[in-house]
């Protein structure tokens, strides 16, 4: 094996049977994610998924290269472990808007509040597939599930706002139906020094078909999304003659040729800004397109980098340890 080894998509196609539902969008992602791997210059042996519980979490299974399917929530802890000891490692952890965000959530945020230089990618299909239709924390309010026939009373989570919030230096907005943009989302994210956090619309053909058609179907999806680009106006439509301005306070779609507005006046994405951020993660129809792409992306201390310089300044300082004499050490008793 050479430093930088060349492979092609076979080679991280493991020899599990995928059991998934036809049709279902995790197909697509799993696709598009060891597409994107045979591009970061990694080894297989390098590379590791850890996931949760939930239909995405069996993805471990289905690419060939070491992985954990752990306990419902608490991937990142077991992935935070895993790259602490091994900085050398590419750690991803696939979790879904369920395991992620509900029984998962805190230790979500404290995975982005910490920096761990880890890659996450969020299945958010607004509903929990293998438990068989319950909402979730991102179901949107009135949806009408097994848990919730009448409707959920709800306030559903937006994760871009829940991961801005908490300290997140990567997050990006990406899709099950668009696998280039994926996989060139999946690259930033390993090239990003820290927690990249990125929130993938899959669609859930058996419990909650459709819901991010209006974003992801490639008739409507033009005029309802606006693919962000660092540095780059925000237009989008089919003829690409709509764009986003910023009104005072307020985020609004205009018509680049009507009112006198031109390019100059559309707002430019500037991902380091932390606040624009905030309002691109609010955005949603009908009113405004959703803002796919990376809406933010900082550099800053990570974690595993910090504690592995601490451990080598105090050995330094105190010389390696002793486990043994450590255990042999203040009040011990035989039994």
């Amino acid at each position: 094996m050479t430093e930088n080894p060349t492979y092609k998509k076979k080679d991280f196609v493991s020899d599990q049977e995928v059991r998934w539902c036809p049709g279902c969008g995790d197909y697509a992602i799993l696709s598009s994610v060891q597409m994107a791997l045979t591009k970061i210059g990694k080894k297989k042996e390098d590379i590791v998924f850890v996931s949760g519980i939930g239909c995405s979490s069996r993805f471990p299974y289905y690419v060939n290269t070491y992985g954990l399917h752990t306990i419902h929530g608490r991937a990142p802890a077991f992935a935070s472990g895993i790259k602490s000891t091994n900085p050398n490692l590419s750690v991803w952890i696939i979790t879904g808007d369920g395991d992620g965000l509900s029984i998962g959530g805190n230790h979500l945020i404290h995975i982005l509040r910490r920096n761990i230089d880890c890659n996450i990618i969020l299945f958010n299909n607004e509903i929990y597939g293998l438990t068989k239709g319950q909402y979730s924390p991102t179901s949107q309010r009135g949806l009408v599930t097994k848990s919730t026939p009448y409707g959920s009373i709800d306030r559903s989570f937006t994760p871009a706002k829940l991961a801005i919030g908490a300290g997140a230096t990567f997050f990006a907005r990406t899709m099950d139906t668009d696998p280039k943009h994926m996989q060139d989302i999946s690259l930033a994210a390993e090239e990003h020094r820290g927690t990249s956090l990125i929130e993938a619309y899959q669609n859930c053909v058996i419990f909650n078909d459709g819901v991010h058609d209006l974003y992801t179907n490639r008739k409507t999806r033009d005029d309802h999304c606006v693919f962000i680009e660092h540095g780059q106006p925000m237009i989008f439509g089919k003829d690409k003659n709509k764009g986003i301005k910023l009104t005072g306070s307020k985020l609004e779609v205009v018509t680049i040729g009507e009112n006198g507005v031109t390019e100059a006046d559309l707002l430019v994405h500037d991902q380091t800004d932390e606040r624009l951020a905030f309002m691109l993660a609010g955005m949603k129809g009908p009113e405004l397109p959703v803002a796919v792409g990376i809406l933010y992306k900082v550099d800053d201390v990570h974690y595993d980098e910090q504690i592995c310089a601490q451990v080598e300044e105090v050995k330094a300082k105190k010389g390696a340890g002793d486990m043994n004499k450590l255990l042999h050490s203040g009040d011990t008793w035989e039994i």
